[in-house]
């Protein structure tokens, strides 16, 4: 389901092979709806990470987090075996995410899976999806125009009704590929997401759905225009900034407008967005939500699925949101404006742990030449802790995207998450977020405002948590049930809470994790403990600290917060002050 639209016919599966072809600098082509594409360059040796600051908190998740990751390569997991003096070589997550897709798709071998997955064995698959049965009765399939691994794409004529005359694009899916009940619940989900988001600008449209004993059929927009991947090959492998602004924010749009409706694409790429046409103005549109799937604020997925060179960090530690998006996006972007992939190997495996380990490189040319807001956007995008990464609508509120045109601002799911969080906070830690978001520059509380704004503040310049729901009808397609957007919403309106003017929402809304992967964090962080220290600091003794933070008797409180106590006034240190910002859980806390 991830390949139609114009993928490589030679294709065996969404991430250890859609890319593979490229990684070993073969040009396999990649049929589209106008023509072949190439691969693009190779990247440049990345440059090493920069050092962190010296009380800085450390953000990326604990490696017991991720138990299970292909990406935990310790040797301690090896079992011992006699006579061998050198560890045996870490596991390779290529490897693994290959057989993870065989056994989800069936194209698994007898015994080759020792965990199944989809029906069991014996029982016979459904697979009648309740599509109407007469599509030749409604369309007149024509040419090929694109080829995947499950699928292929035609075009056609629509015989009568809204669209007689005109034509469009028809994703055709063997039955006989759909070998396990994964497969078949994929391309269910797919026609789901497809006609419940149909109408964004910045996303190919659905039309119908049929289905006969032998294939299912989506009928969808006929995009003309070629893969944007295309267009960056022929523009001679990169964009100017001015250009890749333009592709960014359509990008962002349709991103932006899918998460808020609680949609992980999780493929995005170059070659599944699509012009609508070969004018130059034309819109672009995303296309292949084969792999997409639903995700709820606060939970994560852990399947593994997209394409080598632009799956993300967390992807590979099978726990993550709508934020692996956004590192496709940042990857993009990379490639956009200098032509060269941020991260680079001969293998799978090796695309893999350099999307792990590695840091993207802006020394080389044309990075030197490029603006600081260029360079700010595609780091703060490429943030290995997804907690530090831009969400799509942070993303369009960057100063490099709407500095030179007119950007609309969604919804931002985040701003739900942080709130629910703010409110259910200890007064100190309420404290704390106040003296940091009194730091923010004016690009910074833009984004802010907006979102205020977006919530619709009375004239007295107040909202309550009624207006969260009210914002968010506003915005509400069929899929949300699927995401339970609205349920996690819920949550929040039923708490009773006073209403909330502007400085108390940005308080409620700053994510100090993303404030934490700013180069300016140092000089937040100092301000905002001085004006705390000020306006909201207080003696504290110990216990009544770790009630604040939530911690149990079972964790040794003098061991562990004795730092965060000034030993001279009883009031919380710089240290005591970072932790209560991020609002520690005793999870977090070493055991006695």
């Amino acid at each position: 389901m991830g390949l139609c639209h114009g993928k490589s016919a030679a294709a065996t599966g969404p991430v250890a092979e859609k890319e593979s072809h490229v990684a070993n600098g073969a040009a396999t082509p990649a049929a589209t709806r106008s023509g072949a594409a190439s691969p693009a360059p190779a990247a440049k040796p990345s440059t090493p990470k920069q050092p962190k600051f010296p009380f800085y908190m450390a953000s990326p998740l604990p490696p017991s987090s991720y138990k299970g990751s292909p990406a935990n390569s310790s040797v301690a997991s090896t079992p011992a075996r006699g006579g061998f003096k050198r560890p045996f070589p870490p596991p390779s997550p290529a490897k693994h995410i290959r057989a993870l897709l065989a056994r989800r798709h069936g194209s698994v071998k007898p015994n080759a899976a020792s965990i199944p997955e989809g029906s069991e064995p014996g029982v016979a698959l459904d697979k009648s999806f309740g599509f109407s049965r007469h599509l030749s009765a409604k369309y007149e399939l024509g040419r090929e125009v694109g080829r995947g691994h499950f699928g292929y794409t035609c075009a056609a004529k629509a015989k009568k009704g809204e669209l007689k005359g005109e034509e469009v694009a028809v994703k055709v899916i063997p039955k006989s590929k759909m070998t396990t009940a994964i497969a078949i619940e994929d391309v269910r989900r797919e026609v789901r997401i497809l006609s419940s988001l149909t109408g964004h600008n910045n996303l190919v449209q659905f039309y119908d759905a049929f289905e006969d004993e032998e294939n299912v059929y989506i009928v969808m927009e006929l995009c003309k225009g070629g893969e944007l991947l295309d267009k960056i090959l022929a523009r001679g492998g990169k964009y100017s900034e001015v250009d890749a602004k333009v592709v960014m924010h359509q990008i962002l749009s349709v991103a932006s407008f899918c998460h808020l409706q609680g949609v992980v694409h999780r493929d995005l790429k170059p070659e599944n967005f699509l012009f609508a046409s070969k004018d130059e103005s034309s819109a672009l549109k995303a296309i292949d939500f084969g792999l997409s799937d639903f995700v709820k604020p606060d939970e994560r997925l852990n399947d593994i699925v997209g394409s080598a060179y632009y799956v993300a960090p967390e992807v590979l530690h099978r726990s993550y949101g709508t934020e692996a998006d956004m590192w496709s996006i940042g990857v993009i972007a990379y490639i956009l404006l200098c032509g060269s992939r941020p991260f680079w190997a001969r293998t799978e495996s090796g695309i893999f742990r350099a999307v792990l380990k590695a840091e993207p490189s802006f020394d080389e040319a044309p990075w030197p030449t490029l603006s600081a807001e260029a360079k700010d956007f595609v780091r703060r995008l490429l943030n290995k802790d997804y907690r530090k990464r831009m969400t799509a609508a942070q993303a369009l509120c960057h100063p490099w995207i709407r500095g030179t045109q007119e950007v609309k601002i969604p919804l931002d799911m985040i701003i739900y998450r942080l709130m629910r969080a703010y409110i259910s906070s200890s007064s100190l830690r309420k404290s704390a977020l106040r003296a940091l978001a009194k730091t923010l520059t004016t690009d910074q509380l833009f984004y802010l405002r907006e979102q205020f704004e977006l919530l619709g503040p009375n004239k007295s310049g107040y909202i309550t948590l009624q207006n969260l729901k009210t914002a968010l009808t506003k915005n509400t397609t069929y899929v949300m049930k699927d995401s339970r957007i609205v349920d996690f919403v819920n949550t929040i309106c039923n708490v009773q809470y006073r209403k909330l003017d502007f400085e108390e929402f940005s308080a409620s809304s700053v994510s100090v994790y993303q404030m934490e992967g700013l180069d300016t964090w140092e000089q937040h962080a100092r301000q905002a403990y001085e004006l705390f220290d000020k306006e909201g600091n207080r003696p504290i003794v110990i216990e009544e600290l770790a009630s604040e933070l939530g911690l149990g008797p079972s964790v040794p409180l003098h061991v562990v917060l004795q730092d965060w106590i000034r030993h001279s006034d009883g009031k919380l240190s710089f240290l005591g002050f970072i932790k209560l910002l991020h609002g520690v859980s005793p999870r977090a806390i070493p055991k006695a």
